[in-house]
């Protein structure tokens, strides 16, 4: 397993959420009024979202898991095979689907879910970087 490649993609995780955190504005309404502010923090999570699955295709690969046919069997390749927990799994999927709206714009993209993800569950990264860190040791 190539650990080193696995520990980048972690710093650089954790470069972008250091840049979020200072550009992310405290209040929704000061969030909300700031065209700059808000696509700061959108391209931020998209491309801390994409680190993420960055990571876990990387693992998917080097367990030689198989070819997933979406996102979706990459996460659950890795629940299936005890890298990840079913809770990982569905924050896994959650993020994915926040990447495609922010990326494809699916639908319009919702100011006060980005506001509440970037305010109330960046943790979640911490908890998917844990449990990486738990299985590569």
């Amino acid at each position: 397993m190539d650990k080193e490649r696995i520990l980048s993609k972690f710093d650089e995780l954790e470069g972008y959420l250091e840049e979020l955190e200072k550009v992310k504005p405290k209040e929704y309404e000061e969030y909300q009024s700031s065209i700059k502010d808000k696509r700061a923090c959108e391209r931020l999570l998209q491309i801390s979202i994409e680190t993420v699955i960055d990571i876990c295709n990387i693992l998917v690969s080097d367990l030689r898991l198989g070819l997933p046919s979406d996102e979706e069997e990459v996460f659950k390749k890795l629940k299936d095979k005890k890298v990840i927990n079913k809770e990982i799994e569905k924050i896994l999927s959650g993020m994915k689907g926040m990447r495609n709206i922010l990326v494809h714009k699916y639908r319009a993209v919702n100011d006060e879910l980005i506001f509440e993800t970037i305010s109330e569950k960046i943790s979640d990264f911490e908890i998917f970087k844990e449990e990486i860190l738990r299985f590569i040791k």
